[in-house]
């Protein structure tokens, strides 16, 4: 069997795919036990955040769990999987121990080093073994991943190459200024009391808000998270709960909005987030793309000609057949497309304040008027239009007024309706704008140190995997060796009755300290030759030259993974 990881993320797909693939907690459940009753598959756990999607499975056929886990992710996420399989990506065996170590330690991240994953990635495990999905494999691969990133943070300073999404995504509501200053005292609604709002609440308090509203679906929820808030050493300030019919009065009371439920909607509509600031922001709502036509006109021209109508004196084009092209200045492009090389050499020489002599015109070639056109079409592709007397109308800017609320959505899909944007008085931060954001954030030092220790780590699992692959073929080989000193001296004792128990004892230890010599520098080189790359043709070996059973192979397999399970920690 074989590690496969099928999945997309922020690396492999926009914003708006994550979102429509985004999957309930039942909808995660299913899938991973839709994806153990499959062929390929005997093993599945399922790792879901805010920006990625993955699906975790052990599987015989790399090729048939390939098209197998991609065709379950389809179906669960209700995105089609033709529309689906450009955005995912795929990792076996080693790429995939070297991706889930890569993303426990925060370098898959949109943030690059938060720690948030690695809760994530236990509660992943968690699910999986509750379902009764996870075995031997991912138990050990998702623990020492957790292990792993520990290690990167504690053994390296990757937590200074970025911040947690939460902080991130303050500071961006902070639009650069110092979280704390900008936090004082506003008052702040959470909505959702899940591990990623229960985060962005402590960040809030640890920055000095002055109160903090929760509001949940669960009720008793938010009370404990309040709670916690009001009573915590660090996190000490004013938090009470509401329930979730209670979020549009909040809104209109709060500074400060940060959302992440599990709601397949919208929490919150660009409607009532319009009403909750209404009357917060002096002009109410702008429209940013006013209409062209309705403002001032601010026209230049050469000083060489009068603004107005005497401008137009002596222009050697067609004016009137141009004056309703919407959108462009009468001397502009519209103005001179479709004219003869004549005409706009005529046009660029009144621009220029001089004249062209027609008689001259009329007596070139076609060729020469080809040039000529081509050499202003080429100062047109510099310039971006022909020369011409009146540059079109400056666009007049409408300043948008200071946020009276600021929103920060974490959730995937989204909680907060996208058109928010366009609010005036309204500041959102939402996952696509921090995987804009963030793709530009510097990389620490540190990285490569986490690279190399998660390199390591990598060899070190694939080394133990493999030598624990070929655990089983040698203990039963070492079965049979005891069963077969067994028989013989069963058989001696028949034959030499005459022998006491001290001299039975004496044959009984030299028997099996010749089998154990006999057996100890193979069995220990093979483990070693396991662990190697390509290691895994040993334990065939061991089976075809001492005719081991397959079966009594398997039930070895099976008592260790009973041991494992049972000696698990909870």
């Amino acid at each position: 069997m074989s590690l496969l990881v099928v999945g997309l993320s922020h690396r492999s797909a926009p914003v708006s795919v994550l979102e429509r693939a985004a999957l309930s907690a039942d909808a995660r459940a299913k899938l991973v036990h839709d994806t153990v009753a499959a062929e390929p598959a005997t093993e599945a756990a399922v790792l879901a955040t805010c920006n990625r999607i993955e699906l975790y499975a052990d599987v015989d056929k790399f090729h048939a769990g390939v098209a197998e886990l991609s065709t379950l992710l389809a179906q669960h996420s209700g995105v089609g999987l033709e529309e689906l399989t450009p955005y995912l990506y795929v990792h076996y065996e080693d790429r995939a121990v070297h991706h889930l170590f890569s993303v426990a330690c925060g370098l898959d991240s949109m943030v690059v080093g938060e720690g948030q994953i690695l809760g994530q990635i236990k509660d992943s495990l968690a699910r999986a073994q509750e379902l009764h999905t996870a075995g031997k494999l991912l138990n050990d691969l998702f623990q020492q991943s957790l292990r792993v990133g520990k290690r990167a943070h504690s053994e390296t300073g990757i937590d200074r190459a970025g911040q947690s999404l939460v902080t991130f995504g303050l500071e961006q509501l902070a639009a650069g200024g110092a979280v704390e200053e900008w936090a004082a005292g506003r008052r702040a609604l959470v909505i959702g009391a899940g591990s990623m709002s229960s985060l962005a609440a402590a960040t809030l308090a640890r920055a000095g808000v002055g109160e903090i509203v929760v509001a949940n679906r669960t009720f008793e929820r938010a009370e404990r998270l309040a709670r916690i808030l009001t009573e915590g050493d660090d996190t000490a300030v004013s938090a009470r709960a509401v329930r979730m019919d209670a979020v549009p009065g909040e809104l209109t009371r709060a500074d400060v909005v940060v959302s992440c439920t599990g709601a397949t909607g919208l929490v919150l509509t660009a409607d009532s987030v319009a009403q909750a600031v209404e009357g917060r922001v002096v002009g109410g709502t702008v429209d940013l793309v006013a209409d062209a036509a309705a403002r001032p006109a601010a026209r230049t021209a050469p000083a060489a000609a009068a603004s107005g109508t005497a401008a137009e004196e002596n222009c050697p084009l067609d004016l009137a057949a141009v004056q309703g092209s919407t959108g462009f200045s009468v001397h502009g492009e519209a103005a001179v497309a479709g004219l003869d090389a004549a005409t706009l050499e005529q046009h660029g020489a009144w621009v220029a304040g001089g004249t062209v002599d027609r008689r001259d015109t009329a007596r070139r070639s076609p060729e020469a008027d080809a040039e000529l056109i081509t050499a202003l079409a080429a100062t047109a592709a510099t310039v971006g239009r022909i020369p011409e007397l009146r540059r079109p109308e400056p666009v007049a800017v409408i300043p948008r007024p200071a946020p009276a609320l600021f929103l920060l959505d974490l959730a995937m899909p989204r909680d907060i309706d996208a058109a928010v944007h366009r609010l005036a008085g309204v500041r959102l931060v939402d996952i696509e704008s921090l995987a804009e954001a963030s793709a530009d954030a510097p990389m620490a030092a540190d990285v490569d140190q986490v690279r190399r220790i998660v390199s390591d780590e990598v060899a070190a699992f694939g080394a133990a995997q493999r030598a624990a692959h070929i655990t089983p073929t040698v203990v039963a080989l070492r079965t049979m060796a005891a069963d077969v000193v067994a028989g013989e001296i069963a058989r001696l004792d028949g034959r030499l009755p005459d022998l006491d128990e001290r001299q039975r004892g004496e044959i009984r230890q030299a028997v099996h300290r010749v089998v154990d010599k006999l057996l100890h520098a193979p069995t220990v080189r093979v483990k070693q030759l396991a662990a190697e790359p390509g290691g895994a043709g040993y334990a065939d070996a061991l089976r075809t030259l001492f005719d081991l059973d397959p079966e009594t192979v398997a039930a070895v397999s099976r008592a260790g993974d009973s041991t494992d399970k049972k000696d698990r920690p909870a």
